[in-house]
């Protein structure tokens, strides 16, 4: 199965998940790992994608200092908005999502 196929196979399943535990609109809290720069340009693109949602970020960097953690929550309208987001974020080189 190829990555692409695997990734989309992971996001339906996901937003069955979503549709079958959530009741929409509704808070959702997303979970970001992301390489630290020393300009934090990753971390401010991650915030970006969240940018007018009236989001609520939190970071931490890790004890060595090479990762710095995202967690992002926001008031999320579907499933296919979680998802749209995940789609807009994995982009970003180096993130993993949690």
């Amino acid at each position: 199965m190829s990555t692409s196929a695997k990734s989309e196979e992971f996001y339906k399943k996901l937003k069955q998940q979503l549709e079958e535990t959530t009741v929409f609109p509704s808070l959702y809290l997303y979970k970001f790992i992301v390489p630290t720069q020393i300009d934090n340009t990753k971390v401010e693109l991650v915030v970006a994608k969240f940018d007018n949602l009236g989001a609520t970020v939190i970071t931490k960097k890790s004890k060595n200092g090479k990762y710095t953690s995202v967690s992002i929550q926001v008031k999320m309208q579907s499933a296919n908005a979680v998802i749209k987001k995940y789609k807009e974020v994995t982009v970003i080189e180096g993130i993993i999502s949690l």
